[in-house]
């Protein structure tokens, strides 16, 4: 006697992929997820391939463990696949404290966020169809 399936949250042209505890502020997060949103998975890769800023290869393996998901788990086309969700949501918070003068404390925070990222398979339309 196991427990019955959960039904899914997602519809079935969906699947996504989920990071707990990535050591970055949600707000840092964030700014890398805003700029993959909206575009198509390979776009998306190319983009976190060439970005700057540190988290953007944690950001890139969701992205490819979503895209995995898809084709692995969900039989959808990798070819027609589009970022339709990326959001950041906050996880714990590690207290520090640094001395000061006087017998003062330095404050210290630091945050981790969680990351979520949907993928979604686009329709075809009637150029595709064509081609």
């Amino acid at each position: 006697m196991s427990k019955k399936t959960a039904p899914r949250d997602l519809a079935d042209n969906e699947a996504q992929a989920f990071a707990a505890t990535i050591r970055t502020s949600p707000r840092k997060l964030n700014l890398v997820a805003q700029s993959i949103r909206g575009l198509k998975a390979e776009a998306a890769l190319a983009q976190l391939t060439f970005s700057r800023r540190r988290i953007a290869q944690d950001v890139k393996k969701v992205l490819q463990s979503a895209i995995a998901n898809a084709e692995n788990n969900h039989q959808l086309d990798v070819d027609r696949l589009v970022v339709a969700e990326a959001f950041v949501g906050k996880a714990m918070v590690m207290k520090r404290f640094s001395a000061r003068a006087r017998g003062r404390v330095g404050h210290i925070v630091k945050p981790f966020s969680n990351l979520t990222v949907i993928v979604r398979e686009r329709e075809e339309s009637v150029g595709e169809e064509k081609a």
